[in-house]
């Protein structure tokens, strides 16, 4: 195949000089190409095949890369998602388990500070009630609890909301409790992986009340809001109240941003 810029080819049947923009040779009737070249434009520049093909892969679109990529996808709920890691909650996950060692090597950390009893002022164990777990089972649950929705709340609304829905969760749970109970017992954070998880499925229930479409599965939600309030009747480790306590508040600041989100709209 020879360029635009070739005047003429040769026939390989017979050796005859021809016009390179034929498809057969006018002396012998040999077969020179399956079609013609196109005729090049009255002053255009002409290209090599070598610069076309460059040309090609250079306009064509590319995928999206490991490395490369958006910061923020969106999903069909009309939520946006960060690409980026969970900070907040794998530093609470990762503080739980810290604590947990920590009673194993020292069985009187867990009562520094787990709320077992009065506070009499110890007002601290409020917050580190939160990581103290004993049972295995029940901090397995929880754990994973608030590794599954903490990471949902840190990608939507970012690390600053979820360490905030955490905190507010179980220490309302751990006031509530502390203030019905004459003797409380409040350990593990079951009241802040249920305000987590309704925080999270606060838009789901919203919709599903309005009878819209909603992409969550408020069914298996509800499972896992129901195992995390039946552990201390099963396990004897925390409070169901506090658990109930923080799920309330976590559903409130869920409902919340929901409106705040319509209203933005």
């Amino acid at each position: 195949m020879t360029s635009g810029a070739d005047l003429f080819v040769v026939c390989k049947q017979c050796g005859s000089e021809v016009s390179p923009y034929i498809t057969e040779c006018p002396y012998c009737g040999h077969r020179l190409r399956r079609r013609a070249p196109k005729l090049p434009k009255a002053g255009a520049p002409t290209r090599s095949p070598r610069t076309r093909s460059r040309l090609r892969r250079l306009l064509a679109p590319r995928p999206l890369g490991r490395g490369i990529g958006l910061r923020r996808r969106r999903v069909t709920a009309g939520w946006s998602l960060s690409v980026t890691r969970p900070y907040a909650t794998i530093a609470l996950v990762a503080a739980s388990c810290a604590l947990w060692i920590v009673w194993h090597a020292e069985p009187l950390a867990y009562v520094k500070t787990a709320i077992i009893g009065p506070l009499h002022g110890d007002w601290w164990k409020l917050f580190t009630s939160q990581f103290a777990y004993k049972d295995g089972l029940y901090a397995f649950v929880t754990l994973l609890t608030i590794a599954i929705f903490g990471w949902l709340i840190e990608q939507r609304h970012g690390f600053t909301m979820a360490l905030a829905l955490f905190l507010a969760g179980g220490v309302t749970g751990a006031l509530v409790a502390t203030a019905v109970y004459p003797l409380p017992f409040v350990s593990g954070g079951n009241g802040a992986a249920l305000a987590l998880l309704a925080a999270w499925a606060a838009a789901d229930l919203d919709a599903a009340r309005r009878r819209s479409h909603y992409e969550g599965d408020l069914l298996g939600t509800a499972a896992i809001a129901a195992l995390l309030l039946a552990m201390p009747w099963a396990r004897e480790e925390g409070s169901w109240l506090a658990g109930v306590s923080g799920g309330a508040v976590g559903l409130l600041v869920g409902l919340g941003l929901q409106r705040m989100r319509e209203a933005e709209l």
